[in-house]
C-alpha cells in the first residue's frame, strides 16, 4: 500500500468517525476540497481518493456544482468493526489499561493450572523466535496475554482483551521483519512476567507489563 493510500484512508475513517459521531448527518454538505485539506494535511489527489471510495459505498454522494452530501448513516457497528477503523495509538491506549488490570487480576486469582499454559506458550514462543518462524510465533505470543487475560477470573475482561488481540495481530503482520528481532529481545521481559504473576507481585508484574507496552513488544 502506497503512502496516498494510507492517508487517504485515515481521511476515510476520520469522515466515517464524524458520521458515526454525529458531526455530520445524513443530508449534510460536507466541507469542501480546500478546507478537508487544511483539516486533514493532506493533497488534493488524498481528498478525491477518499470521498470517490466513500461515494462508491454509498455514503457520499458528490452532486456537480453543489458539493458532496452525506447520504447514509453508518450503521450500528461490532466492538470489532469499531476497533478496525480506529487509530492504532487508540487501540494501544485501551489495551495498555486492559493488560494492567488483567496482569494485576492475574495475580491475585492465578491458579496452577493457568501458570503451566502459560509456561507452555513462552517455550512455544521461544522456539518459534529460534525458527524463525514469524506467524507461530506472533500466535504464541497473543495467546500468552490471552492466557493472563483468563488467569484474571474476569471474563468480560477476557472476552474483551480478546478483540482487541484480532487488531493487534494485524498490527504485527504488517512489521514484517520486525517481529521475529522484537520479539526475541522481549522474550525475557515475558518470562519475567510469568514469573511475577506465578510470585503473586502484582507491582513488578504491572512495572514489566509497562516496560512491553512501552516498547510495542
Amino acid at each position: 500500500m502506497d503512502q496516498k493510500e494510507k492517508l487517504s484512508d485515515k481521511v476515510i475513517m476520520a469522515i466515517k468517525n464524524d458520521i458515526a459521531g454525529g458531526r455530520l448527518k445524513k443530508g449534510q454538505k460536507i466541507p469542501a476540497e480546500p478546507e478537508l485539506m487544511e483539516l486533514y494535511q493532506v493533497g488534493r489527489s488524498t481528498i478525491r481518493e477518499a470521498i470517490k471510495t466513500l461515494a462508491i459505498s454509498g455514503i457520499l454522494k458528490v452532486q456537480q456544482g453543489s458539493g458532496t452530501f452525506v447520504t447514509s448513516k453508518i450503521k450500528d457497528e461490532t466492538l470489532n468493526q469499531r476497533l478496525r477503523r480506529a487509530d492504532f495509538e487508540e487501540i494501544n491506549a485501551v489495551r495498555s489499561l486492559l493488560e494492567k488490570e488483567l496482569v494485576r487480576l492475574a495475580c491475585m486469582n492465578r491458579t496452577e493450572h493457568h501458570l503451566l499454559v502459560m509456561e507452555d506458550l513462552l517455550v512455544r514462543r521461544k522456539a518459534a523466535i529460534e525458527a524463525n518462524a514469524e506467524k507461530k510465533c506472533t500466535d504464541a505470543d497473543i495467546d500468552f496475554h490471552i492466557a493472563i487475560a483468563r488467569a484474571s477470573g474476569n471474563s468480560v475482561l477476557t472476552d474483551l482483551y480478546q478483540s482487541f488481540t484480532k487488531v493487534m495481530r494485524d498490527f504485527f503482520s504488517k512489521r514484517e521483519a520486525q517481529n521475529i528481532a522484537r520479539f526475541a529481545d522481549s522474550q525475557p521481559k515475558h518470562e519475567a512476567l510469568a514469573k511475577a504473576i506465578a510470585d503473586r507481585d502484582q507491582g513488578l508484574a504491572e512495572e514489566i507489563t509497562v516496560n512491553i507496552l512501552n516498547n510495542n513488544y
